[in-house]
């Protein structure tokens, strides 16, 4: 565990906090979920079109648990599931938006943020629960969003993607500002209070939990 941190850390500083993205087209939700006794592990990446969301590839993988589950080191659970997925796409993918964290991590380089820089993909985390950090209360209203800080420092933002629902969690993977991660998000989660890639992608690993098992 104590090597995994250190690596997180050594990693961490290459994080490009700032907007170095082109035009994004093909934006790709990833997830996995595992077998209830972590044996199995099934991973999906899903290619959606970023302006209808109209689902563009899937890309499927599935296998032997490849790492088990450390607090604060997803990533290393995770990324040799998804790698396959994305390699087997026909053509890259502008962004990523990764259901967990990226910036907003203890030492800064939660799994967007490892994907990202894997890959050398802008990235964003959206997860559904808050890590770490504080922040101010928020309106009512969809789109409302207020920084979360910790030790002082601006990691993530909170934001209400629908009128009076709980925020999600939101912040910078690699090569992508705040602002821009928030207003991505806002424009993936036009209808749901998670963005359609994470929605595709955890419907897919879904289907591909019940294939194997049943349902």
């Amino acid at each position: 565990m104590l090597q995994l941190r250190a690596a997180q850390r050594a990693l961490a500083p290459r994080i490009e906090l700032v907007d170095r993205l082109g035009p994004v087209r093909r934006v790709a939700g990833a997830d996995v979920a595992y077998e209830k006794d972590g044996e199995r592990f099934w991973a999906a990446v899903v290619v959606l079109d970023a302006r209808s969301h109209r689902v563009l590839e899937v890309r499927r993988h599935a296998g032997a648990n490849p790492f088990p589950y450390v607090p604060g080191c997803l990533s290393f659970r995770e990324l040799p599931a998804l790698l396959p997925c994305f390699a087997a796409l026909s053509a890259p993918v502008d962004l990523v938006v990764c259901d967990g964290n990226g910036l907003l991590h203890p030492r800064g380089f939660g799994v967007a943020s490892h994907l990202g820089l894997l890959l050398d993909v802008p990235s964003i985390g959206v997860a559904k629960n808050r890590l770490l950090g504080a922040h101010a209360p928020l309106d009512a209203a969809r789109g409302a969003h207020a920084p979360i800080t910790h030790q002082g420092r601006h990691l993530g933002d909170a934001l209400r993607t629908r009128a009076k629902v709980k925020p999600v969690y939101v912040s910078p993977g690699h090569r992508v500002g705040f602002a821009t991660a928030r207003a991505t998000v806002l424009d993936l989660a036009r209808r749901y209070r998670l963005p359609e890639t994470t929605r595709a992608a955890d419907q897919e690993v879904g289907r591909m939990r019940r294939e194997a098992l049943g349902p």
